[in-house]
This record gives structure tokens, sequence and C-alpha cells, in this order.
């Protein structure tokens, strides 16, 4: 019974432990080649959280960039604005303890005892989304996004990690596979 409880507690803290989910879009008729050059929209570089994490995302999406083959310009190709979003959750778990079934003359017959016990989890699930404006039409070319389970208790270190590997991760969707 005892390795039982033990099974259950490691299933609900492997399940409780979100990925990071990410999903992209883009325009099919924008020529991916001729982005060379960005900047970040005012919104961006006013993205509203705090200016520590604010400066993460801005670094992160600034390597990816690089990677990318993009420099840093006065007149981009393309604008990145960034938008985050939060939103609260919470997840319902039961747990049955005690009761059974006992044994009779021809088998087995009903259950006694036990209670079920649910406890709640509130959490808070955010989504970063990264947006390419082209800089002539002023629509937008591609857009990639993340979604994650926040750990409010991080450390300074494990946000600068997790910041850097999601947009890392977002950015594996760019350019779009047909470039």
């Amino acid at each position: 019974m005892k390795k039982l409880f033990l099974l259950i507690g490691v299933i609900a803290a492997m399940t409780s432990c979100s990925t990071l989910k990410v999903g992209y879009d883009y325009d099919s008729q924008a020529d991916f080649t001729k982005y060379k050059t960005y900047a970040f929209s005012e919104e961006a570089l006013q993205l509203p959280v705090d200016q520590l994490n604010r400066d993460r995302i801005l670094r992160a999406v600034e390597t990816e960039l690089a990677a990318k083959g993009f420099t840093k310009s006065d007149t981009p190709d393309v604008l990145i604005d960034l938008q985050l979003k939060a939103k609260q959750e919470t997840e319902a778990t039961a747990t049955n303890m005690g009761g059974g079934m006992y044994g009779g003359r021809y088998g087995f017959a009903g259950g006694y005892g036990g209670t079920t016990q649910i406890t709640y989890n509130d959490y808070t699930v955010g989504s970063l989304f990264i947006n390419m404006v082209d800089s002539a039409s002023e629509k937008i070319v591609w857009q990639g996004r993340g979604s994650k389970t926040i750990d409010e208790d991080a450390s300074a270190s494990q946000r600068d990690t997790n910041i850097t590997a999601a947009v890392k991760k977002i950015f594996t969707q760019y350019p779009p596979k047909k470039f």
C-alpha cells in the first residue's frame, strides 16, 4: 500500500511539471530571405514586466536573432514586437485513502470505509509571443509563441536559464520550413 501512495506521488509530481509548448504562424507570401536587420518596437521595450525579466527577454531575443544572421539597425527590415500573457489555472487531484474489498464465501464482496482527499494547486501559465513585423507593410510576417507554467520561486540564474531556453526553442521555428 505504501508503494502505491509513493507511485501516485511521483506521477503527480511529474504531471505537475510542465514543459514549454511552442508554436508558430507565418505569412506564406512573405519573402523571409530579405529580412536581415531588426529593431525592437517601442511596446517591446516597455514590456509590462519588471526590468530584470524584460532585460532577460530582450537579451535572449537579441542572441537568437544574431544566431539567425540578423543585425540591429535604425532602419530595420523587421520590427520585433513582444507580448506577454499570464493565465491563472487550478489543478485538482483526488486521492482515495483507505477502504478496500473483503473476501466472501463466493468471491469478493462490497467495500468498506475510506475517504477521498482532494488537493488544489493554483499556478500561472505564462505565454511569450514574438512577432516579426515587416517594416514596409507594417504587417506581422511571423509569430512564435511559447507557454509554460511559471516558477515564481526560481532563482535569478534559473530565470536566466528558463528565459534563454524558451526563446531559443521558440526561434527553432524560424525561418519557416519552406525557406
